[in-house]
């Protein structure tokens, strides 16, 4: 069977993975838990397994009643293990068999302690971590210190990233080409000076939206929606519905594509007898929110995309993720932070931005040389939306 525990992860015990015949021994499991989250092996945390012997053989009588997995979801909350780890403890079949799953995700704030010892797993088996061991996640916490989008994704690998793209697109655009040629850097090494893949070659998250195949792979939210309605409320028909699931040069072009397709121009009457052919929207002003709301969202705890809602009157451009930093729902016309500071910069270097901290007055310059209302703001802790309305 495919979803299967045997077949998903294995029938021997590895770094990431540990079996238990049974739970009695509560200290074992909770060192199993401890060394998991700390992830020596860099591979996003890890799975105990309680109901199968060291062989890899399930056993059968165990107990998976909700009382026995409440038992292993209170491990989390005594304040035992600390930093607090985060498990999804569940009932799955293995061989056949029910047993009990303990998925440990890899935790940001290494190195994680049981009763103030740090464990871990540099293979398949649990142990107390050397003093070497314990440098190794204390510098990979401090790493996590640095903003989300310049992280590494663990268990990633380059062939994520479209390579054709950097050496034809990003790499001749953002930066001066000629100083990696003249150190004869290798693609790996080029990568890493730019901040799209760590010394490991593992894709960082600033590299998995610029030139990833398939970005929401590894960030789930990282996608544009657009919706064509009829009328002037989500209650009319749906015109046009896409998701670009692409990397940010590739959405970009794409976008473009898809906000033209749906301007209309009308006749404007100038002085002289002369008439002007104006869109219904700006291009300068379309393109300046969508690619802010792409460059400002929160791509570490929000899953949900940029979302680009066209009615026949407005337009309505939403991004997961409240203002940031120094900028306030006061303020934010005047004062500048960001989120993701080396996205940022790209997008100025690849010219989807011009210049920083001034995108708000380009787009209400913009709005009014066509002829339409100023642009709208709408701030909460947890999203922004600007709404552009059609020129009259």
């Amino acid at each position: 069977m495919s979803n299967d525990l045997a077949s998903l992860l294995g029938t021997q015990e590895t770094a990431t993975l540990e079996f238990k015949r049974e739970a009695k021994d509560r200290n074992a499991i909770r060192k199993a838990i401890c060394a998991l989250a700390n992830d020596l092996a860099q591979r996003g945390g890890g799975d105990l397994l309680i109901g199968v012997d060291k062989h890899g053989r399930p056993v059968d009588g165990l107990d998976t009643s909700d009382e026995a997995l409440l038992t292993f979801t209170s491990i989390r909350d005594e304040g035992r293990i600390l930093d607090r780890p985060s498990v999804v403890v569940s009932v799955e079949p293995y061989q056949g068999v029910p047993v009990i799953r303990i998925r440990v995700n890899a935790s940001h704030t290494p190195p994680v302690r049981f009763d103030n010892i740090v464990y871990v797993r540099p293979g398949p088996s649990t142990r107390t971590a050397s003093s070497n061991d314990e440098k190794v996640l204390s510098e990979r916490r401090r790493s996590y210190d640095v903003p989300f989008d310049v992280r590494p994704i663990p268990d990633s690998a380059l062939d994520e990233l479209d390579l054709d793209l950097f050496r034809s697109g990003y790499l001749r655009q953002a930066v001066d080409v000629s100083v990696l040629e003249e150190n004869h850097r290798s693609t790996e090494q080029q990568l890493a000076s730019l901040r799209l893949a760590d010394l490991q070659s593992h894709p960082t998250v600033l590299g998995l939206l610029l030139i990833g195949f398939d970005p929401t792979s590894r960030i789930p939210g990282a996608y544009v929606q657009f919706v064509r309605y009829e009328g002037s409320d989500v209650g009319g028909a749906v015109l046009d519905e896409q998701e670009l699931r692409l990397n940010i040069i590739d959405a970009a072009e794409r976008l473009e594509t898809v906000l033209k397709g749906h301007l209309r121009t009308r006749l404007v009457e100038m002085s002289g007898f002369r008439e002007e052919a104006r869109p219904n929207y700006p291009v300068e002003a379309l393109r300046e929110v969508c690619m802010n709301a792409l460059m400002h969202r929160n791509y570490e705890s929000s899953n949900a995309p940029v979302r680009i809602a066209w009615f026949d009157d407005r337009v309505e451009v939403t991004n997961p993720g409240g203002p940031f930093g120094q900028v306030r729902a006061d303020n934010f016309d005047r004062v500048n932070d960001y989120r993701n500071p080396s996205l940022a910069a790209a997008m100025k270097s690849l010219g989807y931005v011009n210049q920083f901290g001034r995108g708000i007055g380009r787009i209400r310059a913009s709005l009014a040389r066509n002829g339409n209302p100023p642009p709208e703001f709408v701030v909460d802790d947890a999203s922004w939306t600007v709404l552009i309305r059609r020129a009259l």
